[in-house]
């Protein structure tokens, strides 16, 4: 796994500090894993066990309410964690599911291949804190858009963080996670277009 894993391997030595001697020594317990697009990797109710890196493709998790609507909680293309921290933190049942939009290589983490890289070394530590915290104040932006942005707004944010999935993800995913209906969505695109506003890609 080690050739198809070498996003990875990169991402834990220039993101996470983690000096390449302790990668190698980690590497037996990480698996890769096919992920076929449609495929169902955690549900609600499950305990959530393991986090996901992808090499390749786009994961995402989501909620389902009583009526039957998706809910988009996060996307996670390439070089991207994904997981429910809570459900393995604190051992509950996941309130999500995590599922592949596209087919997709992933390497699955579990916690103890997170304890021992902080437990081997302290730089890696400093830099997973400050992974999770920047996770926190990238949930309390989204939180702060979803009650009270514009649809515009929340668009051009979702732009921003997700530069490459304007034309990966179908429009309806997009809506679905920005809290909008796909009209509004369709509209916002519309307006900016004809402000000749075009999404870097």
């Amino acid at each position: 796994h080690s050739q198809v894993s070498v996003n990875f391997r990169t991402y834990l030595k220039e993101t996470g500090g983690l000096p390449e001697a302790h990668y190698d020594k980690l590497a037996s317990s990480l698996q890769v894993k096919t992920i076929k697009k449609g495929e169902i990797l955690s549900s609600p109710g499950e305990v959530c066990k393991f986090s996901f890196f992808v090499e390749e493709g786009l994961l995402r998790s989501y909620t389902v309410d009583e009526a039957g609507k998706e809910h988009i909680i996060q996307f996670a293309p390439e070089n991207w964690f994904i997981s429910d921290r809570s459900s393995i933190l604190f051992d509950e049942p996941s309130e999500f599911f995590l599922d592949a939009v596209e087919n997709t290589t992933a390497v699955v983490v579990d916690e103890n291949f997170l304890k021992n890289a902080i437990a081997l070394s302290a730089t890696f530590r400093e830099n997973n804190n400050k992974l999770l915290h920047n996770h926190i104040r990238h949930l309390q932006k989204r939180i702060n858009l979803l009650i009270g942005a514009s649809a515009e707004k929340r668009y051009l944010n979702f732009i921003k963080l997700y530069p490459d999935l304007v034309m990966r993800v179908p429009q309806w995913m997009i809506a679905s996670y920005l809290g909008i209906t796909p009209e509004s969505l369709s509209r916002v695109r519309k307006e900016l277009a004809a402000n000749n506003f075009k999404p870097t890609i």
